[in-house]
């Protein structure tokens, strides 16, 4: 068996990491450099690092401090936030990440998903999707952009199947309604997007303790889990959270 994937997100505002709940009440958390380095040190699987007002205020990203970070980490970094152009993936690219998360730029341009594909690896390209539920879209989710704050037309099924099928490599899966709660992974809606796409689906959005890693490993049949607040609060460490999972049957990386 495959073993899962923990990886911390920094959603970063302003040059400092920031934590809200369901994208709204964002507080100032810290310095991403440092906090990169001490996820690191804790063993931490991989490391997200989000520019949540990139595209919102219309800016690519902040080079100089994805830089900073990359120099800290030793493992697969992926970016993401104002890549809107193939010359932003490769810029971004040469200050460090591994890999580039289109979210909102990919629903503006899903050109920009094959060509990034086409030019770096299928590898290197994560869609990033933000959904929260809506009954009037046919899997019963919709797609959000600009960090939550704008509906689109997309519903949240559909996308995953067309960006993969355009070269995305991978799926950060985000629920909006869980997102910040730490009440729990959306397991309905990470299965439904697992079972229906054939490549590495990362759950985001809701993770409070272990067990509910677990379950969206088991249930949700994710590959990975996004963490944030579990570690940024100071309740878990990495490796406590390997170290549990280990004993609840979930295989993960030493």
């Amino acid at each position: 068996m495959l073993k899962k994937r923990i990886i911390v997100c920094l959603d970063v505002k302003d040059g400092r990491t920031t934590k809200g709940v369901k994208f709204q009440n964002n507080v100032d958390i810290g310095d991403p450099v440092e906090m990169a380095a001490e996820y690191y040190r804790q063993g931490v699987d991989e490391l997200v690092f989000y520019d949540i007002m990139a595209s919102a205020r219309g800016r690519g990203p902040i080079l100089d401090l994805i830089a900073r970070v990359a120099s800290q980490v030793f493992i697969p970094f992926c970016v993401g936030g104002g890549i809107g152009t193939l010359d932003d993936i490769r810029s971004t690219i040469l200050a460090g990440a591994e890999k580039i998360s289109l979210n909102s730029q990919a629903v503006k341009n899903p050109d920009l998903i094959s060509q990034g594909a086409r030019v770096f690896g299928n590898q290197c390209i994560v869609l990033g999707m933000d959904a929260a539920r809506d009954e009037n879209m046919p899997s019963g989710y919709r797609v959000y952009i600009n960090g939550g704050r704008v509906a689109t037309e997309l519903d949240a099924r559909e996308w995953a199947l067309k960006a993969v099928k355009l070269g995305a490599g991978e799926i950060v899966l985000n629920s909006i309604d869980a997102d910040g709660t730490r009440q729990g992974y959306e397991l309905n809606l990470t299965r439904m997007i697992s079972e229906a796409v054939d490549v590495p689906v990362i759950a985001s959005g809701g993770g409070g303790t272990v067990a509910h890693l677990a379950d969206v490993f088991k249930e949700g049949k994710a590959d990975a889990a996004l963490i944030a607040s579990m570690v940024h609060s100071g309740d878990y460490t990495v490796g406590s959270i390997k170290d549990e999972l280990r004993k609840l049957d979930v295989p993960v990386r030493l």
